[in-house]
């Protein structure tokens, strides 16, 4: 049996715009939304760069900036076209870290997980998410966006 181990990270900075802000698909009904070209879903675009880190295959790039040029913004669709490339690779658990200052995210952590587990059809079980806001020594930690770092767990048997 074959493990292997992806890393993740993405970061965006808050922008007085009319972008919802989303959240692993959720919408935290937030005053402001995280600048980017696409929806700016700081913790699926984490996890695609997790997936990437385990494929070799980089999604979000310029894979991703032509598909934002063909009106595809949904972080979603980056998410599975990095899927895609996973084969045999079976996914065991993913850890995720968010650092902010607001919003706060425990209300959100429950349909998080459920938006999760549905795109990498695994279980909720087999997923966890903590927040922090790092006591205030960054950027994000201050109010000023939004960091996810994750981690995939996987096997080939």
């Amino acid at each position: 049996m074959k493990f292997k181990t992806g890393l993740g990270q993405d970061s965006h900075a808050f922008e007085n715009n009319s972008k919802t802000l989303l959240l692993a698909g959720v919408d935290c009904k937030y005053a402001q939304g995280l600048r980017a070209n696409s929806d700016g879903d700081v913790v699926l675009h984490a996890l695609t760069n997790a997936v990437s880190s385990i494929t070799g295959v980089n999604i979000l790039g310029e894979k991703a900036d032509n598909l934002c040029q063909q009106g595809v913004t949904d972080s979603r669709e980056y998410l599975k076209l990095a899927l895609q490339d996973l084969n045999t690779w079976q996914v065991q658990h993913i850890a995720i870290s968010i650092e902010c200052l607001t919003p706060k995210i425990s209300p959100f952590m429950a349909d998080m997980k459920k938006n999760i587990a549905q795109l990498f059809d695994i279980s909720t079980d087999d997923i966890g998410i903590t927040a922090t806001t790092g006591e205030g020594l960054s950027a994000f930690g201050k109010g000023e966006g939004i960091q996810v770092l994750c981690i995939i767990s996987v096997i080939q048997a």
